[in-house]
């Protein structure tokens, strides 16, 4: 058995080193800041800087020796020499160091450091010969792990000999206690060699000026590339404070071709290169900063101290070995007017959330102390609670939408006003008898829809504002709103998209042929949505049921291209599609994401190109994904499928970090169930509208914080209000009806505690004295009776008896009343001034609560497309 164990373990370590290594930073940052809080004054593994780990292997740490710089804006250097002479690979880089300390750091290899002294100022220099920059670091990033077969070289004949440390100590506040730093990085080296040979290519502005006040500046970097093909794998950006974000392209024959583009006040770590960007001999690499001069009232100038600015783009590349160059350089712009060129996308800064960028910076402020006897220090929460967005999403239970008088409900958007605006069918169907094996409406006999369509609601109180669509539409689709306020609209029975005013009783735009299905440009087949760009004014269209493709059209409907295929037998592949039914556009990357419903997940383009840049899928999600939004602020909504026969996960939405894709809350509705629900709207404020198909009905949806941070210091009554929520809760998580006398009850509480919080007070008062009142009244109720049927004996035993239970509600050694010690005893108590309250299950619980408790019905899978996708 012990041998069985030992063989399962040196499996899972061949696999996990086997693996490429490279993840998506955010996902990995809490996990990797609870190792890398400041270190104390013992330096660490400095006794040990190398540790054998295994045969071929060894891992050598690279710290400085103990210093405390006295000014800010030092840098500071050390070197190590490679404890081996053969040739090594370096194939990891773990940093040891912490962002409240240190501002960035580099690692050179060379092999003359410029001092043999353990530590010196840099300003002497880091290398007397050439020097190779091997690794960079700031702002709390993660490790950086190689992908397999590819290492840095050192040793050997041409490899560097030595290892030199350069450490930037931007503010040196935090030495105010005169500790010593230890900040450092750890290498993972191998003798095994390495097929593929890791380098640097540092692409740097070191001419530019950012006038004070300047909203946008841009500093722009271009090279002709002249060596043999080299492979990208990861990229950084670097930036000080005002940089907005930075981009770095290909450039081939007039063609842009993304390598990386990241905001700088997100950890500077290495990000992986989505997608593999060879450069060959010929082609030109090309790199821009934003910055705004914003809040400045002088020029700032590109350099080395934590008020001047930085312009860096990094990226890490692979060469076969024999070809191999270690490190290239390009600081200047060869062609300025190319970059007229340049894709949207790096003109538009990245939003970065406030305190995201305070933890960045190493910021973790506290509470203040206002008094030292009753206060507690608050520390800042940790890292994965910043990143997973404190908010919670929750039907608004008192909106009367969920009342209106619909058809089946097929598209939701939202007006210039943020007004609801709900297309529906009225009183036509969509069903098996809909179609013939061709795709061709066969209930043309009832004519179009003589009901309004289009309706405009008050967000606030469902009234109807205004509507339109009367006798134009038989089977309704999709809708959106572009920037001027025009309705696109997407009809599958006549096979084509209208724009229409808002006032106007015909359409301002048709595409596609009426009643006629087909593939090529001119024609659509059940197209689901419709998307406008707010910059280039192209439209998109998702095409559709018996289609598998994605149309760009210019502004007045011109064919400009088209992209996606049927999906293939078995998984799925990028660009493929079965139903593309819902698209929204995400500005700020440049990007068109697409709900790829029966294949279960979203899909996202560069919108200029079509070019595929992810795909984000979850097994929450099930078998399929209906709709999609997205709002500024890097967060995207989402709607599932009912499960198939067998499936657990429920029909439910979703919300979404759009940069790393994860699930940050899922949301179902307290009144009534989801059945099919067929599109989702988010507004700027996290207002969430989903319009369900079977349902005909729409829901209104909206954040508030999470259970689970709310404190208590109200005692007694908070956790009352607690329970009662927890009711609601509870009966969301299993897709049923909270009772209506839960739901004003604890409307009512919450209504009172936010009018009246002098109340609490004045209750928690109350309750506290009452039981002391009753005890007290009880002790004199004895005493007298014992004085009465005892006497003088009596009266001793009873100040014995009453000293024990009194005795519990005092300080030892003090007369008073002590009911922190009283309550300290009682289970569940805290004495850190709040407890956090789970009221809320983890995902997985979720999942087997509304996958156990659901009353769904599915009596059978869905039917193919043509007579199924409402």
């Amino acid at each position: 058995m012990a041998g069985l164990i030992n063989n399962l373990l040196i499996l899972l370590l061949v696999f996990q080193n086997s693996s490429l290594g490279f993840r998506n930073p955010l996902s990995v940052f809490k996990r990797y800041k609870d190792t890398t809080r400041s270190l104390s004054s013992e330096c660490l593994g400095n006794n040990r800087p190398v540790i054998s780990l295994g045969l071929t292997d060894f891992s050598l740490d690279i710290r400085m020796p103990g210093v405390t710089p006295k000014q800010s804006d030092t840098y500071l250097c050390m070197s190590l020499r490679l404890p081996v002479d053969e040739e090594a690979y370096v194939v990891d880089f773990r940093p040891q160091a912490s962002m409240d300390t240190v501002h960035h750091m580099l690692l050179f290899g060379c092999n003359i450091p410029s001092s043999t002294e353990n530590y010196w100022d840099c300003d002497e220099g880091t290398c007397t010969d050439k020097s190779n920059i091997l690794y960079a670091w700031a702002r709390n990033a993660p490790p950086t792990r190689l992908p397999k077969g590819v290492g840095f070289q050192v040793g050997g004949e041409t490899g560097s000999k030595y290892f030199v440390l350069q450490v930037h100590y931007g503010d040196v506040s935090a030495f105010r206690d005169k500790h010593k730093d230890c900040s450092g990085v750890t290498l993972h080296l191998t003798h095994q060699r390495q097929p593929l040979i890791a380098g640097m290519y540092l692409m740097m502005s070191v001419d530019t000026v950012i006038p004070p006040g300047e909203k946008v500046v841009d500093a722009d970097i271009a090279c002709h590339y002249q060596k043999y093909p080299m492979h990208l794998f990861a990229f950084r950006v670097h930036t000080h404070r005002l940089g907005q974000v930075v981009s770095g392209y290909r450039v081939r024959n007039g063609q842009w071709t993304l390598i990386g583009r990241q905001s700088p006040q997100l950890p500077q770590a290495f990000y992986p290169v989505e997608h593999p960007v060879d450069i060959n001999f010929g082609d030109t690499l090309a790199a821009r900063c934003v910055f705004t001069g914003e809040g400045r009232t002088t020029d700032t100038h590109i350099g080395g101290t934590a008020s001047d600015e930085m312009c860096n783009f990094y990226i890490m590349y692979y060469m076969e070995a024999k070809h191999a160059v270690s490190y290239m350089t390009c600081t200047q712009n060869i062609n300025p007017d190319m970059f007229r060129n340049i894709p949207q996308e790096a003109n538009i800064p990245i939003p970065v959330k406030s305190d995201m960028i305070m933890m960045t910076h190493g910021h973790h402020e506290e509470t203040k102390k206002t008094d030292k006897s009753s206060s507690l220090k608050q520390p800042k929460r940790e890292e994965e609670e910043v990143l997973d967005q404190d908010f919670h999403i929750e039907e608004a239970v008192d909106w009367p939408g969920v009342n209106l008088k619909l058809g089946q409900v097929s598209g939701l958007a939202l007006d210039l006003k943020n007004n609801l605006v709900i297309f529906h069918r009225g009183d036509h169907v969509w069903d098996g008898n809909s179609f013939d094996s061709s795709f061709v409406y066969q209930q043309r006999g009832l004519g179009p829809i003589e009901q309004n369509t289009i309706f405009v609601i008050d967000p606030s109180n469902a009234e109807v504002l205004d509507s339109t669509g009367k006798n134009l539409f038989y089977l309704p689709h999709g809708l959106s709103i572009d920037k001027d306020g025009n309705y696109w609209v997407t009809d599958v029975a006549l096979h084509q998209v209208f724009k229409l005013g808002v006032h106007d009783k015909e359409p301002m735009l048709i595409l596609g042929r009426s009643l006629q299905p087909g593939s090529d440009k001119n024609h659509f087949c059940q197209p689901t949505d419709v998307a406008v760009d707010p910059v280039t004014g192209n439209i998109y269209v998702s095409d559709g049921y018996c289609n598998s493709r994605i149309v760009q059209f210019s502004p007045n409907g011109m064919f400009i291209m088209q992209w996606g295929e049927e999906t293939s037998v078995g998984k799925a592949k990028p660009g493929q599609f079965h139903i593309p039914h819902s698209l929204t556009l995400v500005p700020e990357f440049g990007q068109l994401c697409v709900a790829d419903r029966e294949n279960g997940r979203i899909q996202c383009f560069r919108s200029e190109t079509g070019e595929f840049t992810r795909e984000i899928k979850h097994k929450l999600f099930g078998r399929e994904i209906f709709a999609v939004s997205y709002i500024s602020g890097g967060l995207l909504f989402a709607v599932n499928g009912a499960p198939y026969s067998g499936d657990i996960e429920p029909v439910q939405g979703f919300v979404m970090n759009f940069s790393t894709g994860e699930i940050i809350d899922t949301f179902i509705p307290v009144r009534k169930s989801f059945e099919m629900p067929h599109d989702v709207v988010a507004s700027e404020d996290k207002t969430v509208y989903v319009g369900d198909a079977h349902a005909r009905t729409v829901w209104k949806f909206t954040s508030t914080e999470k259970m689970e941070h709310r404190s208590v210091k109200k005692a007694g009554i908070e956790v009352q209000e607690i329970k009662e929520a927890e009711t609601v809760i509870e009966a969301r998580l299993k897709n049923k009806p909270a009772s209506t006398e839960s739901l004003k009850k604890w409307e009512k509480q919450h209504m009172v505690e936010q009018a009246s919080p002098g109340i609490s007070f004045v209750l928690i008062t109350t309750l506290l004295i009452i039981p002391i009142v009753v005890l007290l009244a009880i002790a004199a109720f004895i005493r007298w009776r014992k004085t009465r049927v005892y006497g003088a004996d009596g009266e001793h035993k009873l100040e014995s008896s009453s000293g024990r239970i009194l005795g519990r509600l005092q300080g030892k050694g003090s007369g008073g009343l002590n009911l922190g010690n009283f309550f300290a005893s009682r289970k569940g108590y805290s004495r850190k001034g709040f407890d956090r309250l789970s009221t809320e299950g983890s995902d997985q619980e979720k999942d087997e609560d509304d996958g156990t408790d659901s009353e769904e019905e599915y009596s059978a899978p869905p039917p193919p497309p043509v007579s199924s996708s409402s």
